[in-house]
């Protein structure tokens, strides 16, 4: 049995080092220009830093090719071999005259223990630029949660050290999910996390902690949904009478809809996230909130609809 556990391990390492050489690759995901979408007066822009089939192998365990009716979803967010695929991305919300950066994805040279994910060198921040936001124009950065795929380009690596990214922005973390993963750093890769993407921010001065359901800006709110991580919270906007909502990772794939007992491997509650799914997915259906799903491929965005006794996700193409 142990010498199956270990080639299963080595044979998920090779896998996640053969994505890594396909996805992982220096190439912009945003050739084909940025998606943008109104919500009311408010302006939501997409910029993607990686995009891929292989992500969902380790994310979401359940979402297997075999158990998958993939009558039920998009072909465009499952992959060439059949698997769901996930997009690592931001949302920038131009709204109430502010421009508010929402999560800051894996970032470059930075060390980590996912392949996919080490020391990527990808355009992702000129492509932001091309997009209309150079770094000194953002006002806020807003991170859900204080996962590696979520604060890395808080910072870029400048003369030999981490610095600011957005030397301007106010760097929004929830006070309880701040407190808990900086008592977590006898953790190296905890504390590593911390060295080159949080604590650069926090000694810059521009770090605030906040509740985890607080206005952050007129029409633009943070909202809690915990269970991915016990602080985790969500991006509402409410703008001329439109409401959407930034799902953060509460919510990884439209599979998810279709299956909300579908917990990811790094949920630290799975039956919490269960829980927050439901509830949402019921307030969402019912008020006709429109959702930005911050790990959803093409089409990122949709309705929440109730389909018999469960879920359905109706995409909607940007403007």
């Amino acid at each position: 049995m142990n010498v199956l556990k270990t080639l299963g391990r080595l044979t998920a390492g090779l896998q996640l080092h053969m994505q890594r050489l396909a996805i992982n690759d220096g190439r912009s995901f945003n050739v084909g220009g940025f998606h943008r979408w109104k919500v009311g007066d408010a302006t939501v822009t997409k910029v993607v830093e990686l995009e891929g089939e292989g992500f969902g192998d380790f994310l979401l365990p359940d979402a297997k090719r075999e158990t998958l009716n993939t009558t039920s979803i998009a072909l465009s967010h499952l992959g060439p071999r059949g698997g769901i695929k996930l997009s690592v991305h931001s949302f920038i919300v131009e709204i109430s005259g502010k421009r508010v950066l929402v999560d800051t994805n894996v970032g470059n040279g930075k060390r980590r223990k996912v392949p996919i994910w080490n020391k990527l060198q990808t355009p992702w921040l000129t492509d932001l630029e091309r997009a209309g936001f150079a770094p000194n124009t953002i006002d806020m950065v807003v991170c859900t949660h204080l996962h590696i795929d979520h604060v890395g380009w808080n910072t870029t690596f400048v003369d030999g050290r981490w610095v600011p990214t957005f030397p301007r922005a106010r760097y929004l973390f929830v006070r309880g999910e701040y407190d808990y993963w900086a008592a977590r750093q006898a953790d190296p890769a905890r504390a590593e996390l911390f060295a080159d993407s949080i604590d650069p921010v926090v000694r810059a001065g521009l770090v605030d902690l906040i509740d985890a359901d607080a206005e952050i800006a007129a029409g633009l709110r943070v909202t809690s949904t915990p269970g991915h991580t016990d602080h985790h919270a969500s991006v509402l906007i409410d703008s001329n009478g439109v409401r959407a909502l930034i799902t953060g990772d509460f919510l990884h794939h439209p599979v998810q809809v279709l299956h909300p007992d579908w917990s990811s491997s790094f949920d630290t509650s799975p039956a919490t996230s269960v829980s927050t799914r439901l509830a949402w997915f019921a307030k969402l259906a019912d008020e006709r909130i429109l959702i930005f799903g911050t790990a959803f491929p093409d089409p990122s965005a949709g309705y929440i609809v109730r389909d018999g006794r469960g879920f359905a996700f109706e995409p909607v193409e940007s403007s």
